[in-house]
């Protein structure tokens, strides 16, 4: 029904993924490959699939309107919100004045950094860390505590509950940044344990932000539970945030939105968002929401949903069966989160050697330490199976070679 093998051109066509490999004036960026190989990006988290038709079909609807100026969000916006995240999530009780606007969830952190946290103020997150956070939060003036994830018998990755409650007691830290799922490890948290992590921040007086903005993107059995849904308590002590932009492939459109049933949270959120005045809605992204969070957006994000799911179950079979690399079995995101400290160890390779072997034969992926952890690598698996296929017979036959 919908087209998931088919890698659009994007060259041209304002994308970073494509664009920025080899760009001289990107120090994050891939390196270029080399002549005999094009490059296949699996760096950028966006994906190299078409946006749903039905986004693109509500963009040209509004287009037809000659008129862009000012406006206020529609009743169609919230209600397109709400009715997904019943859906979707199973959330009840959610109302027009529960939501709100952000530019970003990166922007929308940082406001409530500036309500909540005084300059200076650490904040709790667990490691890995997506590095928008570490960015965000260190730019605005504020520090990290990292309380390290771990990973079980089984490979799971799980959160210590006991340093987490160590490190804001010691710190007096009373504001945490809560990844679910989590970023770069792709773990889907179930409700027990977000029960147990709130049961933490409430006894330590914590503020929560809660990056939700890969819950549509969940894999296979798994199943996203909203962090405001566990308790009451966690229900108001939670500024949640979301966005289509993942899951829909529209990053570039701009536009995030915040859940808050607190109305003290609310008030103080907002006001601290509407002093940097430019955190406003564009038109466009308001109806791509809309046509996102449709009946027709979501038969599309189910298809794509089955895709993922394949394409990183073959990523995992490649990787696992590697000695010397370990991962997790990914549960959300379309992310693989490498550990190749083993690999490298046994082959006298440096991070940077190894990363830029893959660079070399055009596996653009990314340097993982950017997220924590001196020897892993971030790897995007959204794209045509052709070209994940592609990406690891290369890695076989280039890379991860026993010499």
């Amino acid at each position: 029904m919908f087209d998931f093998t088919t890698m659009p051109e994007r060259h041209g066509h304002d994308a970073l993924a494509v664009d920025g490999i080899g760009a001289p004036n990107n120090a994050m960026a891939p390196g270029a490959p080399k002549d005999d190989f094009d490059a296949i990006p699996m760096w950028v988290a966006d994906m190299n699939f078409a946006t749903a038709p039905a986004v693109t079909r509500e963009i040209a609807r509004r287009l037809e309107h000659p008129l862009f100026g000012y406006f206020n969000p529609t009743d169609a916006y919230y209600d397109a919100i709400i009715d997904w995240q019943s859906r979707r999530n199973d959330v009840t009780g959610l109302k027009p004045e529960h939501i709100g606007y952000e530019n970003g969830v990166l922007g929308g952190l940082v406001s409530a950094l500036r309500a909540f946290a005084a300059p200076g103020e650490s904040i709790l997150v667990h490691s890995p860390t997506y590095n928008g956070f570490t960015m965000a939060v260190e730019s605005a003036g504020y520090r990290l505590e990292h309380s390290p994830l771990y990973r079980d018998a089984e490979g799971v990755w799980r959160m210590d509950y006991e340093d987490m409650d160590r490190r804001l007691k010691a710190g007096r830290i009373h504001f945490a940044l809560f990844c679910s799922p989590q970023n770069p490890t792709g773990r889907v948290w179930e409700r027990e344990e977000i029960e147990r992590a709130m049961e933490v921040f409430r006894a330590n007086d914590c503020v929560v932000v809660s990056d939700e903005i890969w819950s549509d993107l969940i894999l296979d059995t798994h199943r996203h539970i909203p962090t405001q849904s566990v308790s009451e308590d966690a229900h108001n002590r939670t500024i949640a945030f979301y966005a289509p932009s993942k899951t829909f492939n529209l990053a570039g459109l701009i536009g995030s939105y915040h859940v808050v049933y607190n109305p003290y949270l609310r008030d103080r959120l907002e006001s601290s968002g509407a002093r940097t005045e430019y955190n406003n809605m564009n038109v466009l992204s308001m109806h791509a929401l809309i046509g996102a969070y449709s009946q027709d957006g979501e038969a599309w994000l189910d298809e794509l949903l089955k895709v993922l799911s394949r394409n990183l179950r073959v990523g995992f079979e490649y990787f696992d069966a590697i000695e010397g690399v370990e991962l997790a079995r990914p549960q959300g995101t379309y992310m693989l989160f490498l550990d190749c400290e083993g690999w490298c160890r046994a082959h006298g390779l440096t991070m940077d050697e190894l990363i830029r072997q893959g660079w070399d034969v055009g596996v653009a992926w990314e340097d993982g330490r950017l997220f924590g952890g001196d020897w892993t690598i971030r790897l995007n698996l959204a794209l045509p199976l052709s070209r994940v296929e592609e990406a690891l017979r290369r890695l076989d036959e280039h890379v991860f070679v026993v010499r």
